[in-house]
């Protein structure tokens, strides 16, 4: 995985817009992804460009239509690398407070 292409996709607020818009309706033709955008046609073309390139979007041809469906892969990865294992020691401090909270006697919960 490239994660540079990953950010650097997620950067634009525009994609994450599309990002947004396919995840509430996966499997969209561009005709679709363009309705009620202020975008041209070529503008979102060449986000969903670089969406495929990062491995974020990826497409199926159904006829004559290309439809692009979001891929949550490359989000996960990226999550676990820099936001889980940020995680990690704040959900230990959290079980070590349960685990002492539990010693306690039923009188002084």
């Amino acid at each position: 995985m490239d994660d540079d292409a990953v950010f650097k996709a997620l950067a634009d607020r525009s994609r994450r817009l599309l990002l947004d818009r396919l995840h509430r309706n996966n499997g969209q033709s561009l005709g679709d992804l363009c309705e009620g955008l202020r975008m041209s046609r070529q503008a979102v073309a060449k986000h969903l460009g670089i969406l495929e390139e990062a491995n974020l979007v990826a497409v199926q041809w159904a006829g004559r239509e290309k439809l692009h469906f979001i891929n949550p892969v490359p989000i996960n990865q990226i999550s676990e690398r820099w936001i889980g294992k940020f995680e990690l020691p704040r959900m230990r401090v959290l079980s070590d407070l349960k685990a002492s909270l539990e010693k306690k006697s039923p009188t002084e919960k």
